[in-house]
């Protein structure tokens, strides 16, 4: 029994059909790209299963709904509601879990984690599903879709550094710039809906950092590029930010301030700077920067949007030219490295970090020191001035 009956609905049809439970797994695996409609979700399942033609996965599908169990059960995608309904003997369908990817190139199964965003709900029966479909729908309607970035990029900012720098213009405060970013992120908007800036850059961080690190294991397994998503999706127009853009966006804020105070002492009108910090901010966004190996910042953030790892060959990531078996291996590597940014050039203190809240920042503060601490008294006790004992390894178990 491996075969299900399947609903696909989204705000606008409904489609069933009988097919096989692996279909199913796919589709539930393919709802990190966050579709809105049942094109959308047909598009995403490329992620997972490459297109045996340039059809519609739905082909054998019919128009309407049908809860009737077929061989294994029956399963619910509602794509509108943000439900999935799995009553089925065969689909353990729940928000975080793998899907065994088919590639020629692999030698064995790849099995691929994937992890939904928190806007899902799973049940597992028709009535739970039916007690909740209308008004989970409802209350997404109620909630129009938003891109924060036309404030954050936009007039907002550019408005906000210009009258902060000539406010504090003749200033003497080294921490200024960093008191007037650290300002920008904490102070709620209206034009972001009551949050901070820093709220709306972390909302979605882990979710999409989760989703490119699943397509680089899928890569690295199958030697396969995952296709990335369409600009044209509603993941892409309202896309979450990614640790990428979020520091490209903490050296947008930085760059724009510098330029700012550079030219704190000049008699500019407010629109005039505002003219001018925007000019900056479109040239700084498409130039190649030296501190992102040359790539362009604007180019960072799309591939991070289009949720597309980015890569460099892995030559380049070979630190000690003198190592003659780095050299070795780099020349092996059949699949690219991925190149990453992580923050390390941040300023320190809860408003740079990526904690959710203060709690969560001063308990990690906390295991930092308590490991420092553990690593001193290790240190003064020679632990680390030992020699090395290979034999103490079991290689038959892993080091994590």
């Amino acid at each position: 029994m491996s075969y299900i009956r399947l609903n696909i609905i989204d705000l606008h049809q409904t489609i069933n059909g009988e097919a096989h439970g692996y279909f199913s797994d796919a589709l539930v695996a393919a709802l990190t790209a966050e579709p809105e409609t049942v094109e959308e979700l047909g598009a995403a399942l490329a992620r997972f299963i490459k297109p045996q033609s340039e059809g519609s996965p739905y082909a054998v599908f019919r128009e309407g709904k049908d809860f009737e169990p077929y061989d294994a059960g029956v399963v619910v995608i509602d794509l509108a509601a943000r439900v999935v309904a799995a009553d089925s003997s065969y689909l353990q369908a729940s928000a975080e879990g793998s899907f065994r990817v088919q590639s020629e190139f692999a030698e064995e199964d790849v099995f691929v984690p994937y992890r939904l965003s928190g806007e899902w709900l799973f049940v597992y029966s028709i009535p739970e599903y039916e007690g909740v479909c209308q008004r989970r729908r409802d209350e997404r309607l109620a909630v129009e879709p938003f891109d924060a970035r036309g404030v954050l990029y936009g007039r907002a900012l550019l408005e906000f550094v210009a009258l902060e720098c000539l406010a504090a213009r003749g200033s003497n405060d080294e921490e200024l710039v960093t008191k007037i970013h650290a300002k920008w992120l904490m102070t709620a908007r209206e034009d972001l809906r009551g949050r901070t800036p820093r709220e709306v850059l972390l909302e979605k961080q882990e979710f999409i950092d989760f989703d490119l690190h699943s397509r680089a294991l899928q890569w690295s397994f199958t030697k396969e590029c995952p296709p990335p998503l369409s600009s044209n999706s509603n993941a892409y127009r309202f896309s979450g930010f990614g640790t990428h853009e979020i520091v490209v966006y903490y050296d947008l804020v930085r760059y724009l301030l510098g330029e700012c105070f550079e030219d704190a002492q000049k008699s500019f009108g407010l629109d005039a700077e505002i003219e001018r910090l925007e000019k900056l901010k479109a040239d700084w966004l498409d130039a190649p920067n030296r501190d992102y190996d040359g790539r362009r910042p604007s180019h960072i953030i799309e591939w991070e949007r289009k949720r597309a790892n980015l890569t460099m060959p892995a030559t380049e990531y070979v630190i000690d030219e003198d190592c003659e078996m780095c050299e070795a291996l780099a020349v092996e590597f059949d699949t690219p490295m991925f190149w990453h940014l992580d923050g390390s050039n941040m300023d320190e203190g809860f408003v740079f970090s990526f904690d959710k809240t203060r709690e969560e920042f001063e308990a990690e503060e906390r295991r930092w020191e308590e490991f420092n601490r553990e690593f001193e008294r290790d240190w003064k006790a020679g632990k680390y001035n030992q020699p090395f004992d290979e034999s103490s390894i079991d290689f038959d178990e892993p080091p994590f």
